[in-house]
């Protein structure tokens, strides 16, 4: 149910749904291809592509909460995340953080977006993962937002298995990504 009414949602701000499909799989390795097609100029969404926090699901952080998401894009930058000081902690503990991908590189110019790092599951595994995300400029003055998920190495999961979950996970953030943009301009309120 709460698909559909992403889904719903996207359609009603002027997103074209999202394509997904794992487009390689191997017992090493696997490829995720999403891509949602925006109203919005290139400019805009990167804008809204690099603030992270207002569209990415709390579901899929570890705080339970999008708000402590953030993304630094330049080169050694990073797509972090806080935790937050448990409410009975001892005094004086710090907060945590973790690192969910390092950006390697950010060209709004040529809306580009590189960053390395397993994702939720896969960063406890011997893998190398890279995220492309490429904003491709559309003739009718709109954006194709295209992320490809690159992830090879060596895992106790079966590619077979996990694949398909990362590509949903992804997918579903690239339709929150789109579901922002009404008739080419930013959307007033984040996507939850």
């Amino acid at each position: 149910m709460r698909k559909l009414s992403i889904v719903l949602a996207a359609l009603a701000l002027g997103a074209v749904p999202a394509q997904a499909e794992v487009s390689g799989l191997s017992d090493n390795g696997f490829v995720s291809r999403n891509e949602v097609s925006v109203t919005a100029a290139p400019r805009e969404v990167w804008q809204e592509l690099v603030a992270v926090n207002r569209w990415w699901s709390g579901d899929h952080t570890y705080s339970g909460d999008a708000a402590n998401l953030y993304l630094d894009p330049q080169a050694t930058g990073c797509f972090c995340e806080k935790l937050p000081v448990p409410e009975g902690a001892p005094s004086g503990q710090r907060m945590g953080s973790i690192e969910h991908a390092h950006i390697v590189y950010a060209d709004p110019v040529r809306g580009v977006l590189r960053m390395t790092g397993g994702l939720g599951p896969l960063q406890g595994e011997a893998v190398h993962a890279t995220l492309t995300i490429t904003l491709k400029p559309g003739s009718d003055g709109g954006t194709t937002v295209v992320w490809n998920y690159v992830v090879g190495g060596y895992m106790r999961m079966k590619m077979a298995d996990i694949a398909p979950v990362v590509d949903r996970v992804l997918g579903e953030q690239v339709q929150r990504l789109g579901a922002r943009f009404a008739d080419g301009k930013e959307a007033a309120a984040p996507v939850n």
